[in-house]
């Protein structure tokens, strides 16, 4: 089975990755631009762009090791294989839900199902994250970009505060469940039918507030680093505007990102239709917005799941 599952996965993901690049339409043209930019006198930005994807997936695996510690020892180089795998397993699943499977391959037997419970603290650190910087996204367009008269796609200034209030108050309880992890695994582990399973998930119990403020300090640091790929990458592909306008609809982006469910394919469509209606707020460089949509899609989603993808062939599945 080790020597068959291996290679099964990586040949049925390895296709799943070449036809989700397939079908996108501009990628041809994109990448034409992506290499006539990488030589020209901004390819240390782009060079720098690539970089940070490094530093991106680092922070992450950084984070899983520190939250699977309680569970198995592993190391930073084998977190970071686990990282890049379930980057692979990601673009097949809808909003990346196949991570924590790609990720679970690389921790023992036994150890897997209660990596997936502990992973998902991970995940919710960068939702609050994502969620707080999307406010203050929110609020500046709301008040220095937004005609009061003229609604934004549809969205009145009524909708729009309402969306903020409701975003607000989202922020409070998620942030209160973040840190009271441990009372409320205590108060799910009392439910009758999941009694039984408690097993799975009582190492969340053990994560208290040094190690949950860690984990988001970590996720923040992350956030910068999507903000600052997103800002060479316009400034490669020639969008000129107020860097400090950018960055807060950027955060609105990510912020629609992570509520809106999509499979990758059809988020690379959402992002690149997000870019264009809200950068486009302050720049009428639309081409310069989707090929930059793109280049971060291709940089930051498809390098690391084709790595994975292979890194899943040196993983025994099965040791018992």
């Amino acid at each position: 089975m080790n020597y068959i599952v291996g290679p099964v996965l990586f040949i049925w993901l390895a296709i799943s990755i070449y036809h989700q690049i397939e079908q996108q339409k501009n990628l041809p043209h994109t990448w034409k631009n992506i290499m006539q930019n990488f030589s020209a006198t901004d390819w240390w930005k782009f060079f720098l762009v690539n970089v940070l994807m490094f530093v991106n997936w680092g922070l992450e695996a950084k984070k899983w090791q520190l939250l699977v510690r309680g569970i198995q020892k592993i190391s930073f180089i084998r977190s970071f294989r686990a990282i890049f795998s379930g980057q692979a397993f990601a673009l097949n699943t809808i909003n990346g839900v196949g991570e924590y499977l790609g990720r679970v391959v690389y921790l023992d037997d036994g150890n897997r199902l209660r990596g997936v419970a502990i992973s998902v603290v991970g995940s919710f650190s960068q939702i609050i994250v994502t969620f707080t910087m999307g406010l203050f996204g929110l609020l500046y367009m709301r008040f220095f970009l937004l005609d009061h008269n003229q609604p934004f796609q549809g969205l009145s200034a009524f909708w729009l505060d309402a969306l903020t209030w409701g975003l607000f108050i989202g922020i409070i309880v998620f942030t209160m469940m973040y840190f009271s992890l441990s009372w409320v695994t205590k108060m799910v582990e009392k439910i009758p039918f999941i009694s039984k399973y408690t097993f799975y998930i009582q190492k969340v119990e053990d994560l208290h507030g040094i190690e949950l403020t860690r984990i988001l300090g970590l996720s923040f640091i992350r956030y910068l680093v999507f903000v600052a790929q997103y800002l060479l990458l316009l400034q490669v592909f020639k969008v000129d505007a107020n860097w400090i306008s950018l960055v807060w609809l950027l955060c609105i982006m990510f912020f629609v990102l992570a509520i809106v469910p999509s499979i990758t394919l059809a988020e690379l469509g959402l992002r690149g239709e997000l870019s264009i209606q809200l950068i486009g707020l302050v720049s009428t460089n639309t081409i310069g917005i989707l090929f930059t949509a793109t280049g971060i899609w291709l940089i930051n989603k498809v390098i690391p799941a084709l790595a994975g993808s292979l890194f899943i062939l040196g993983v025994r599945l099965f040791k018992k």
